[in-house]
């Protein structure tokens, strides 16, 4: 199934990482150039590296000059993790091209890549929490606070694999095709953030 491989990929990823730790550790994509392993390994490299950017950007006693170095950073990443999720867009558009769309298909409300963009997060927010229900240095009822959050967190994986995995079949069957709009991130653009074209006058 397209989820289970996913979320086997997404766990890899994450365990890839945290044998270093570390933000700066270079991505080694096991997978073949091309692939679409390939693509939601780097995909969730992206969102592992950024997800422990956010933690220490919110170190209160951080220095200002890091703090702002590594806004940089997640700025870049999060136009890095849209440039993912639409070369995996690409590649299933690529891959259905062919297939005979029924004359009263729907379009869905998300494409399948910004799905598995959630289902890549969903994976860090699972190991996460599940990390927190096993640390000592804190009372039960925080382990168990977060054994709560975790159960929530899993029953949603579930849910969105299924979701995601029923949104496929139709594409497959021609019940629904895909539509995609490139994000067009303004705050990014030169020529379209008003901060930084004011400067060019």
């Amino acid at each position: 199934m397209f989820t289970e491989n996913a979320n086997r990929i997404f766990n890899r990823v994450i365990e890839d990482y945290h044998r270093y730790d570390n933000v700066d550790q270079p991505i080694e994509n096991p997978f073949e150039p091309g692939t679409l392993d390939h693509l939601l390994y780097h995909k969730n490299w992206i969102d592992t590296v950024q997800w422990h950017l956010e933690d220490i950007i919110r170190n209160p006693e951080i220095d200002p000059m890091e703090a702002l170095k590594i806004k940089r950073r997640i700025d870049k990443s999060n136009q890095d993790r849209t440039d993912m999720v639409e070369y995996v867009d690409s590649y299933l558009l690529d891959k259905y091209k062919d297939v005979k769309v029924a004359p009263d298909a729907r379009v869905n409300t998300e494409t399948p890549a910004w799905a598995i963009d959630r289902l890549s997060i969903l994976a860090l927010k699972i190991y996460h929490m599940a990390e927190e229900t096993k640390r000592k240095d804190v009372d039960e009822a925080h382990r168990a606070a977060c054994q709560k959050k975790l159960d929530v967190l899993l029953t949603q994986q579930v849910d969105l694999s299924r979701s995601i995995e029923e949104l496929i079949e139709d594409i497959e069957a021609g019940r629904k095709y895909m539509k995609t709009y490139k994000q067009m991130k303004m705050y990014n653009d030169p020529a379209l953030n008003p901060v930084l074209y004011a400067k060019k006058k």
